[in-house]
């Protein structure tokens, strides 16, 4: 089973988007402002993040017919930790519903989930439903879907050069091995290609820790509606304006067109 038909007027946007230039293989989204759209309709700030479930099912199925392979949300940060218990718990008892409502549609859809971060500070019973999903969805290949759940770029950083001393100190790893290529080996997105698109929804300029390393050459986008209103139209929006961008890479324009036309 795949993905439901678009509609005609979205195929025709989606046909317009893969006609007009590179769809991003890898796009990151920090789902930002569930808490102030809720705050002003005069509703507790777990009202916004039930509602932003339904912008996860809508991007989720847009990126899938647009042919994106990866699609990372920045789903809770270790960060977010420090918010009101109460707050926290209902997070949590959230992502249990939404994992176990969601797994049967990803698997059918042949999307594969994944999860990177601190995964020993996660509620057992995150874990073992996180887990199941995972393990059922390992083998398919139309698209990943990657959350990031407690998760610190600082932090995966900061592991990986741990790592890579403890592996240096006992003689496995010489100072010569290290290098930008071997580096990301020791992440936690190892295998992950990284973000082509990273977008930032309700209006704040700033990634949050997010894909620090990963990002270096990501294109930003910066939406300011708040994530339970962001759907596919705002999608199509950010992948229009980067497919309007020159990713330089350091280069000048003259030697990346000479580079394409090779």
């Amino acid at each position: 089973m795949a993905f439901n038909e678009p509609s005609p007027a979205d195929k025709k946007v989606q046909d317009a988007l893969k006609g007009s230039g590179e769809i991003p293989r890898h796009v990151a989204i920090i789902m930002d402002g569930n808490g102030r759209w809720a705050q002003e309709k005069n509703r507790p700030r777990t009202f916004g993040h039930r509602q932003g479930v339904h912008s996860v099912r809508d991007i989720v199925e847009a990126s899938g017919q647009l042919g994106i392979k990866y699609l990372t949300l920045y789903t809770f940060s270790t960060e977010n930790w420090r918010r009101p218990k109460a707050e926290v718990a209902i997070l949590m008892r959230l992502l249990i519903q939404s994992i176990k409502g969601e797994t049967d549609k990803l698997h059918e859809n042949k999307v594969r989930l994944m999860a990177v971060g601190d995964m020993s500070v996660m509620p057992p019973r995150v874990l073992a439903e996180l887990n199941d999903a995972i393990d059922k969805t390992r083998n398919n290949k139309l698209m990943t879907l990657v959350l990031a759940l407690s998760y610190s770029g600082r932090w995966d950083i900061m592991n990986a050069v741990k790592k890579i001393a403890a592996e240096h100190k006992s003689g496995a790893l010489s100072l010569d091995e290290i290098d930008e290529k071997l580096f990301p080996g020791y992440l936690v997105t190892n295998g992950i290609p990284e973000p082509d698109l990273l977008i930032r929804t309700g209006g704040d300029f700033r990634i949050s820790n997010f894909l620090l390393w990963e990002s270096a050459y990501t294109e930003f986008y910066f939406d300011k509606t708040f994530w339970p209103e962001f759907r596919r139209e705002q999608l199509y929006a950010a992948i229009r304006e980067y497919q309007n961008r020159e990713r330089r890479y350091g280069m000048t324009t003259k030697q990346i067109q000479t580079k394409k036309k090779a």
